[in-house]
């Protein structure tokens, strides 16, 4: 029916050129957000693929990612469904790296056939980090007494409030590098002969999309719009593709939690931790 549409409609009135549907992975990626402090999760960007993928003329999918990283199951949900659609749907996905493709925003990144930069990108960072801080001698000084009750010896482990013990520490390692090997089996998968002989690539350091290039992290330096158009015709369209809406057209970045006053306060509260952690990720960085 379109193409016989096509052929009737004036010339004028057809749309010609090859559309590719563009989808936009851009912040911190972390369970929860809201309208006004949007993040990544399998939750908020799945409509958005979804749609981008069901388009049947597009012979790919350009998919903008910034992400300085988050949580590493969010990032791994996010590259399976990109994946699976893209298998699914027989379409090649071509990854383009703003400011930074990093940790768990770089392990979304491999999800594209072929990943492009900017010389100034960044990009890496393929290591497990975790961070905290502690408290005892703060609650001594201002006269708090911390009482825990628990059944199972180890479920105040790592609980800030207490000293640091060496057997905490070294459990949170064993798990920290488990998770680094199905990272770097991730990589190793997705990016196979391409990538250098070299031993810092899963060390955790970052790189500019240049040396991104030389390590066999990218496959090339290129602008979404100019890349396309040269890929597929002069005559290419992007075409930006949202996630859901509510009922009066505004996006749905993810579920929104119930507005009692105890909700407020205590989301009031996990928001500013959220906001730190946040500048952190975006800090390292230098963003």
């Amino acid at each position: 029916m379109a193409g016989l549409l096509s052929r009737v409609l004036p010339k004028r009135f057809r749309k010609e050129g090859t559309a590719i549907p563009v989808v936009r992975l851009h912040g911190v990626i972390m369970t929860g957000g809201s309208q006004f402090r949007p993040t990544l999760n399998i939750a908020t960007v799945a409509p958005a693929l979804e749609k981008a993928f069901a388009k049947k003329d597009a012979p790919a999918v350009a998919i903008s990612i910034n992400s300085p990283g988050g949580s590493p199951v969010q990032s791994r949900l996010i590259y399976q469904r990109i994946r699976a659609l893209a298998e699914e749907k027989n379409k090649k996905v071509l990854m383009f790296v703003e400011d930074v493709a990093a940790s768990g925003g770089y392990m979304i990144a491999l999800a594209g056939d072929e990943i492009f930069v900017d010389p100034t990108s960044i990009v890496g960072s393929i290591g497990v980090v975790s961070g905290g801080f502690g408290f005892p001698e703060l609650l001594r000084k201002i006269g708090v007494e911390r009482r825990v009750y628990t059944a199972g010896e180890n479920k105040v482990i790592l609980d800030p409030f207490q000293p640091e013990k060496e057997g905490d520490v070294e459990y949170l390692k064993t798990l920290q590098l488990e998770i680094h090997k199905v990272f770097i089996d991730m990589v190793k998968a997705r990016r196979g002969s391409r990538l250098a002989d070299d031993e810092t690539i899963f060390s955790g350091l970052f790189w500019t999309g240049v040396r991104g290039l030389e390590l066999g992290l990218v496959d090339g330096m290129g602008e979404m719009r100019d890349t396309l158009k040269c890929r597929f015709g002069p005559k290419t369209r992007l075409e930006l593709v949202g996630g859901a809406r509510n009922i009066f057209g505004r996006r749905l970045p993810g579920v929104v939690r119930g507005s009692a006053a105890g909700d407020i306060g205590a989301g009031a509260v996990a928001g500013l931790a959220e906001t730190l952690e946040e500048k952190a990720l975006w800090g390292r960085y230098g963003m």
